[in-house]
C-alpha cells in the first residue's frame, strides 16, 4: 500500500513513487512513438486517405470504454475494500480473544500464553497462505514443541484453529472452564474461520477473464487507432493528446489489475505484513512481553 502525503501544486506533475506511471510507462511511450510517426507522415500519406479517421467514433468509443473501465474498477475496489474489512475484523477478533483470555483464563496462565500465541500464528500463516509464501515458516515461531501436529496439515491456518480449539477443550473437559465461557472463545474462533474463508473466496475467485480480456483489447485498439483519427486535425499535437488519453485508460486498467488481487505484492495491494505485525504487537503486549517488536514502516512510501 502506498502511504505518502497528498501531493499539492507542482508535485502533481513530477511525482513517480506511488504513482501508476512506472507500470504503464512502456505502453504510453509506445503510443507516443506511434503518434509521432503518424503525425510525421499524415500530410504526405495516410492509410485511409484524405484527412484520416473522423474523431466522432473515437469520442463514442472512449465514452463506452471509460464506462466499462469504471465498472471494472468499482468491482476491483470492492474486492480490495472487502479484503481490508476482513483483516480489520481479524484484528478485532484477535484483540477480543486476548482480552477475554486475560479475564477468563486468569487461573490458567500457561494455557493463556499458548492460546494467544496460536492466534498470532494463525494471522501469520493466513498472510503467508494468501501471498503464496511458506505457511510453515510463518507459523512455526509461534508454536510450542508439542504442537507440531499443526505443521502436518495441508491448510495450516485451519490447523492452527483446530489446535486452539483442542487446547481450550482440555480445561472444559476437566471442569476447569465453564461451557458458557468456552462458548465465548468458540465465537472468536468462528470469527477467525470466517475471515479466512472470506479471504480465500476473494483470492480464489478472480473477475471473469473474458471481461478483463475485452477491456484490455478495447483499450489497446482505442489507443493505437487514436493517432490516425487525430493527426489530420491536430498535427504535431497528436502525440501529446494520444499519450494523455493512453495514460488515463492504461492507468485505470492497471489500477484495476492491482486491486483485483488485494493480497498480492503490487504497490497498491493491502499491507498484510504490517497488519500481522500489529496483531503481534497487541497480543504480545496483552501477555506482558517486553520489549515489543516495532511496527512496520513504509519503505519508499510503500508499506508491505
Amino acid at each position: 500500500m502506498i502511504i505518502r502525503p497528498r501531493p499539492t501544486g507542482w508535485q502533481l506533475l513530477y511525482i513517480l513513487r506511488g504513482s501508476i506511471v512506472p507500470a504503464i510507462a512502456p505502453k504510453v511511450l509506445a503510443i507516443g512513438v506511434l503518434a509521432v510517426l503518424v503525425a510525421a507522415f499524415s500530410r504526405s500519406w495516410h492509410p485511409l486517405g484524405g484527412s484520416g479517421l473522423s474523431v466522432v467514433p473515437f469520442t463514442l468509443l472512449g465514452l463506452v470504454l471509460s464506462i466499462f473501465l469504471s465498472f471494472r474498477n468499482n468491482a476491483c475496489h470492492d474486492r480490495w475494500w472487502e479484503g481490508r474489512k476482513l483483516w480489520g475484523q481479524l484484528l478485532i477478533e484477535s484483540r477480543s480473544f486476548a482480552r477475554e483470555s486475560a479475564a477468563l483464563l486468569a487461573a490458567e496462565p500457561q494455557l493463556r500464553q499458548r492460546s494467544t500465541r496460536l492466534v498470532i500464528g494463525f494471522a501469520s500463516a493466513l498472510a503467508a497462505r494468501l501471498r503464496g509464501r511458506d505457511e510453515l515458516a510463518a507459523c512455526a515461531p509461534w508454536l510450542q514443541p508439542d504442537q507440531g501436529a499443526v505443521l502436518a496439515r495441508r491448510n495450516i491456518p485451519d490447523g492452527v484453529l483446530n489446535q486452539l480449539a483442542s487446547e481450550l477443550a482440555v480445561p472444559l473437559r476437566e471442569g476447569r472452564l465453564d461451557p458458557y465461557l468456552y462458548a465465548q472463545f468458540e465465537a472468536r474462533l468462528h470469527g477467525m474461520a470466517s475471515v479466512q474463508a472470506g479471504c480465500e473466496r476473494i483470492a480464489g475467485t478472480p473477475l471473469p477473464f473474458a471481461y478483463t480480456l475485452l477491456l484490455h483489447r478495447c483499450a489497446w485498439l482505442f489507443c493505437v487507432l487514436l493517432p490516425f483519427g487525430l493527426a489530420g486535425a491536430l498535427g504535431w499535437a497528436t502525440p501529446v493528446v494520444s499519450m494523455l488519453l493512453a495514460y488515463a485508460f492504461f492507468g485505470l486498467d492497471q489500477l484495476g489489475e492491482e486491486m483485483e488481487e488485494p493480497f498480492g505484492l503490487e504497490p497498491n495491494d493491502l499491507p498484510l505484513d504490517a497488519m500481522v505485525r500489529t496483531i503481534e504487537i497487541d497480543l504480545l503486549d496483552a501477555l506482558g512481553h517486553s520489549p515489543l517488536p516495532e511496527p512496520l514502516q513504509p519503505q519508499g512510501y510503500r508499506l508491505q
